[in-house]
């Protein structure tokens, strides 16, 4: 008996620009979109890099002389940013769920597991229930967004199971690493996500290599933001070059396994990119080229990536040769018991 295809869905890049520095209303925008890409039939909206609550373009634009302005920003950009899990996610998935549509939202995410003074460039994945799925960290910020944002570790670096297949997320430039590349092919994406915020060539040519390469569906998503949208308030504004109408174009696309655009690219408007995948058409031309499966040579080729956490602090454990919680009440108990003969012995002489 043949296999079961699935049948095909509409994927949506939401090419749209952030109320700038608002994580309220960002999300609330965010909300607004979602229902639209439900209502044009999507199963599954992604949004671009660092949409809430924006893009920190200004590390691009800023000097490092123009320390005050810069600490200014990142403190604003800090505030405005999310903790995961959260009220924010959870709003996020009430939106996902009512639209019956499966979410991957880039956001500027808090290290609150330690200090809560960093950042990271973050994707959440939100399937059509509503529930946060999964998490990812960019691993290397780029130029000077590492002014910004920390590296994100191994731990995150994964694919998503989900009912329309398995997802695969890389970040902007992230998409320039080889292996990184590998390792979603070989971990089986069904369905590549590119959220960024870079656009034109040769990026639009990027993403059609790596759909050809990964012989996968590609779905480009970029912010189409222009200067006016950024707060006059936002003293970096002036950076831009005079008459300068676009921070970003957007160039949002979806790309099918043949290299070939089938929705987009979208330039200069806010847009909902809707394209049409055809899972079945993506594993039937695997068979001509599968560089994670026939046509990788591991006998020659390895790649390992390591997966472990790497926290900012540790609590030692007993194996480290930390004291228990019960041998430190011992121990204090011992103490105590020691200081109070020694007191009687003193009362006595």
């Amino acid at each position: 008996m043949p296999a079961t295809v699935p049948a095909p869905f509409k994927v949506a890049a939401v090419q749209a620009a952030p109320v700038f520095l608002d994580r309220d209303a960002t999300v609330a925008k965010a909300c607004a979109l979602i229902a639209e890409a439900g209502r044009l039939g999507a199963r599954l909206a992604v949004f671009p890099e660092t949409f809430i609550p924006a893009y920190p373009d200004w590390v691009w634009l800023l000097p490092l002389s123009e320390r005050a302005l810069l600490n200014d920003l990142y403190g604003e950009l800090l505030d405005q940013s999310v903790t995961v899990p959260s009220d924010v996610t959870q709003v996020l998935g009430d939106a996902a769920r009512r639209a019956g549509v499966h979410v991957v939202m880039g956001l500027n995410e808090r290290n609150t597991e330690s200090s809560g003074g960093s950042l990271y460039n973050s994707l959440v994945y939100i399937d059509d229930q509503g529930r946060l799925v999964g998490r990812r960290r960019k691993l290397v910020p780029t130029g000077p967004e590492r002014l910004v944002w920390a590296q994100g570790d191994g731990s995150t670096f994964s694919t998503w199971e989900s009912p329309l297949g398995r997802l695969g997320a890389l970040i902007c430039w992230e998409n320039y690493m080889p292996l990184a590349r590998y390792a979603m092919f070989a971990w089986g994406a069904e369905l590549y996500l590119a959220p960024t915020w870079d656009c034109g060539e040769p990026w639009l040519s990027s993403l059609r290599h790596i759909a050809k390469e990964g012989r996968l569906h590609v779905v480009g998503v970029c912010q189409a933001l222009r200067v006016s949208d950024i707060p006059d308030r936002c003293a970096h504004k002036r950076f831009y070059a005079h008459g300068r109408e676009w921070a970003n174009p957007g160039d949002s696309a979806v790309v099918n396994p043949d290299g070939q655009f089938i929705a987009g690219p979208v330039n200069r408007r806010e847009d909902i990119v809707v394209g049409e995948v055809a899972p079945g058409k993506q594993r039937g031309v695997k068979w001509s080229l599968d560089v994670a499966g026939h046509y990788a040579r591991p006998d020659i080729f390895q790649l390992t990536v390591n997966r472990d956490s790497r926290p900012m602090i540790r609590v030692a454990e007993d194996a480290a040769g930390a004291m228990s919680v019960a041998a430190m009440k011992r121990r204090t108990r011992t103490s105590r018991a020691a200081t109070r003969t020694r007191r009687r012995s003193k009362r006595r002489r």
